[in-house]
């Protein structure tokens, strides 16, 4: 089994980049089939899930690695429980076997022990607003974000994002020592850079390979 993780900033490619990988590479996709799974099983609405996961407020959150969450209050323990049952999902979904992309969701900290090929996308900043943008154009006039409104949730959910991974690692998203692959996608086609990072995935995958027959045979 191989996994591809991607983690990510808001707006800067990495849920296309996943999807077109797993349709180049022929494998299993999940991003938002874990959110709908898992408001399915909770009897609440797949939105209602994903604002709870990440709402704003996990920033008044301080906490570390393994502290204890028992103090917090309601809402706060609903969005742990959530997270735990996510994480159950994920691990449901390595337990299947077969080779999948994995996009978001902290994947690649929940699948360690399966040696996941992690990848963070990352971009300038002109250029996740001009894609957030591109996508809105594609909404009903009506419920289109501004480009203040959007700046604004650019800028909310990589706070999220970072303080989150802070919880479940230790560590700062920061540290590139997590990530196999680290890419700016300002400047690419989502199309030719996903070509170049299947070519690039699959020979990290078969130097993995080789190492472990090394092992084995020592």
């Amino acid at each position: 089994m191989r996994i591809i993780t991607i983690s990510r900033q808001f707006g800067s490619g990495g849920r296309e980049l996943g999807k077109r990988l797993s349709d180049q590479l022929g494998w299993d996709y999940y991003d938002k089939e874990i959110i709908e799974t898992l408001a399915a099983e909770q009897g609440m609405d797949p939105e209602h899930v994903l604002y709870t996961l990440s709402h704003h407020g996990w920033h008044n959150v301080q906490l570390t690695y393994r502290n204890s969450f028992s103090h917090l209050g309601f809402d706060h323990s609903a969005r742990i429980r959530l997270m735990m049952r996510q994480k159950d999902l994920i691990l449901k979904i390595a337990e299947a076997g077969n080779d999948c992309v994995i996009v978001g969701r902290d994947a690649d900290v929940i699948l360690h022990e399966e040696n996941p090929f992690r990848i963070y996308v990352c971009a300038d900043l002109s250029s996740r607003l001009e894609r957030c943008l591109a996508y809105e154009k594609k909404k009903p006039e009506e419920s289109r974000l501004s480009e203040k409104e959007i700046l604004k949730n650019i800028k909310r959910i990589d706070k999220n994002r970072i303080h989150i991974r802070e919880i479940l690692t230790g560590k700062s998203r920061g540290d590139s020592s997590m990530f196999d692959l680290t890419i700016n996608a300002g400047s690419w086609d989502i199309k030719e850079l996903a070509e170049a990072t299947a070519d690039f995935a699959m020979r990290w995958f078969g130097e993995q390979k080789t190492e472990e027959t090394q092992k084995v045979r020592q």
